[in-house]
């Protein structure tokens, strides 16, 4: 896909679950083309907690679409909308929605892209709540 450009809108891409949390996901990567990282949109419901874990040798960008909660090596950051949150490798780091009501939505980016949702590759969970 060399010199083109892509826009997908995540509405139309269908929701999956992560296979280690019951958080839905909006698998972008593949529909955008691209191939130096992975993409995808994460929303994560009141009382979800995604799975804590690091990338080896995987840096992730986070982006918070709406006002959410990240867990950085098991403590809580509020993040505003619009903010951005960049996670080296070696950092454990999930996602989560301690609220009661609103749904949290992030997009999540990932370099070298190290796995995918179906397999994680080198996605390490720890054990972390």
């Amino acid at each position: 896909m060399s010199g083109e450009f892509s826009v997908v809108d995540p509405e139309d891409v269908p929701t999956e679950q992560f296979n280690t949390c019951e958080t839905s996901v909006r698998k972008l990567s593949e529909r955008l083309g691209a191939t130096e990282l992975r993409v995808n949109q994460v929303i994560v419901e009141p009382g979800e907690v995604t799975t804590p874990h690091t990338h080896d040798g995987q840096e992730e960008v986070f982006v918070a679409m709406t006002e959410g909660q990240i867990g950085i090596e098991g403590t809580v950051h509020e993040i505003a909308a619009g903010n951005v949150v960049r996670v080296p490798p070696e950092t454990t780091r999930n996602l989560r929605n301690h609220g009661d009501d609103e749904t949290h939505v992030w997009l999540a980016f990932g370099a070298p892209p190290v796995g995918s949702v179906e397999d994680f590759g080198a996605y390490v969970v720890g054990e972390e709540g």
